[in-house]
């Protein structure tokens, strides 16, 4: 049973804490890390991983979900205060709030906390995310035969993402 020692290269990776919330249909998923360089986020239907650099420290998730998401129809935005995700829930028509994000009781515990600026009760949900600040962001799904950017940007015109120009006019006295 010799202790495992680490050679001095290998920097101390810490865990990245995380924030959630979630709607009957997605979860919205917070990396609470500033300044975020050098990610990779790695999005499947069962688990997340994520590693970067914020503050110079290495950071990292690994996590498995307590139900299956749909990877393919979820996104993510590195901003300047954190990494933001919306990840949609596998089993729309399981229209119901899971009881914790991770299989794991103990992880949960020390790694998740609730995102309580966009928690709500499963009675009072009315509406989605504001995912207004994803717009723009990355598929995570896809791989080879994943979206281009045109298909992308189309899509997401298509839902509004750009309509704010024009269509103002008529404020004037």
């Amino acid at each position: 049973f010799g202790a495992h020692i680490q050679p001095p290269s290998m920097s101390k990776v810490n865990k990245a804490p995380i924030k959630w919330a979630q709607r009957s249909d997605s979860l919205y998923i917070t990396i609470a890390l500033p300044d975020v360089k050098d990610e990779s986020i790695d999005l499947e239907d069962e688990t997340l991983k994520f590693k970067g650099k914020s503050e110079s420290k290495d950071y990292e998730v690994d996590i498995a979900f307590l139900k299956p998401v749909d990877s393919e129809g979820s996104t993510y935005k590195v901003l300047p205060r954190s990494v933001q995700m919306h990840v949609m829930k596998k089993n729309k028509d399981d229209e119901e709030f899971w009881p914790r994000l991770l299989k794991d009781k103990t992880l949960e515990k020390n790694q998740v906390k609730i995102d309580w600026d966009r928690y709500v009760d499963e009675d009072e949900e009315e509406e989605g995310f504001d995912t207004s600040n994803l717009e723009g962001g990355m598929g995570m799904g896809g791989g080879p035969g994943g979206m281009d950017m045109a298909a992308m940007q189309q899509m997401m015109s298509g839902m509004g993402g750009g309509g704010m120009g024009g269509g103002m006019g008529g404020m004037g006295g």
